[in-house]
């Protein structure tokens, strides 16, 4: 089978958003590709929803305009005190999921994405690529999520810490925003963002430690529970998680990992699938290249800031620290805007 002609040039795992826009991006580039994916359908997934202003230049440049709401900036709540900071340049913005799925499906659709309905259970490496789910591809860029299989079957994947482990749990609401920032509050035990996404409809998902419950976490902040008290749901409760993976390398031989399977810290910075697209618009240059491993050092540079920012801000969320937060924050704007701004491009 080295010997035949591969069947495509890349071999996309994974349908979600980020390995729609690899799809995207390996189109737009000239190569052919089949994206493999066992769900049908729209895929919805718990996030907060907030698309940051780096992500949108990325969409527009593959022609992807998905509808939602302005997001002018990031506001921090605990105990009654608050801080915001607006974002320099362009705003980013809320998007609920699915519609951010359909919007990069359509456009993967016209591009002439191939796709297959399959479960990837095992990855073969050849002499000039990798077979997985029956097919001969030159690549394979793994975009399976927090918990990749990909990742695993190559021997990439690491044993997740049992410390610190946390979890997300999302709902929607029928209800008109009030502000134009993503607002976070921090409570107790958890912290719950709120982003508006439609002119009726606002997103709420709480991150914390397992067994977090929804509705105590959101009747502990009555600024907020005030707000939602008798506010009709749009969705049913979705859950994810745990957030901290880890990945001896991202790449092995001609597989790349992409996107949450490559290794994740955690949801609290928002900017998940910034990060994601970024990392597959630089698999797809090294594929192009024919340097798969250009691809490290590309992925070390694109989550180095959420890297360090996102550690030192999940150990302060789960320790004394925590209460200090906000009153910080408030205290030092310019440091809080500095690291927004770093995380928001």
């Amino acid at each position: 089978m080295d010997a035949a002609a591969p069947d495509c040039d890349v071999a996309i795992v994974g349908g979600g958003p980020v390995g729609l826009v690899a799809a995207i991006e390996a189109r737009l580039a000239g190569l052919t590709v089949i994206l493999i994916e066992q769900r049908d359908g729209t895929i919805d997934k718990a996030c907060g929803e907030g698309l940051m202003p780096g992500a949108l230049p990325i969409l527009d440049r593959l022609g992807v305009d998905p509808a939602g709401m302005p997001i002018l900036g990031i506001t921090y709540n605990q105990g009654g005190r608050s801080v915001t900071h607006h974002f320099d340049g362009s705003p980013g913005r809320g998007v609920r999921r699915t519609t951010l799925h359909e919007a990069l499906s359509k456009r993967a659709d016209e591009l002439g994405v191939v796709r297959l309905t399959a479960k990837v259970e095992g990855v073969e490496a050849t002499e000039t690529g990798v077979i997985v789910a029956g097919i001969a591809a030159r690549y394979l860029l793994a975009c399976d999520g927090l918990h990749s299989t990909v990742a695993r079957v190559v021997g990439l994947a690491r044993p997740a810490p049992k410390s610190r482990r946390r979890y997300g749990i999302r709902q929607h609401y029928s209800l008109r925003p009030w502000g134009d920032t993503v607002e976070i509050y921090y409570g107790a035990r958890a912290e719950v963002y709120v982003t508006p996404i439609a002119e009726n409809e606002v997103g709420v998902a709480i991150l914390g430690r397992r067994n977090t419950d929804f509705d105590t976490t959101v009747a502990a902040i009555p600024a907020l529970a005030s707000r939602l008290a008798g506010a009709p749901l749009t969705s049913s409760r979705k859950g994810a998680g745990p957030f901290r993976q880890r990945t001896r390398a991202r790449t092995a031989g001609r597989v790349l990992l992409v996107g949450d399977a490559s290794g994740y810290v955690d949801a609290i910075t928002g900017e998940g699938l910034r990060l994601g697209f970024a990392q597959a618009a630089a698999a797809i240059d090294c594929v192009l290249a024919d340097r798969p491993r250009d691809y490290e050092k590309a992925w070390k540079r694109i989550t180095h800031d959420f890297r360090v920012t996102t550690n030192a801000l999940v150990f302060a969320a789960t320790s004394p620290l925590r209460r200090g937060i906000v009153p910080l924050s408030a205290l030092l704007p310019g440091r809080f805007g500095a690291v927004v701004e770093s995380l928001a491009r």
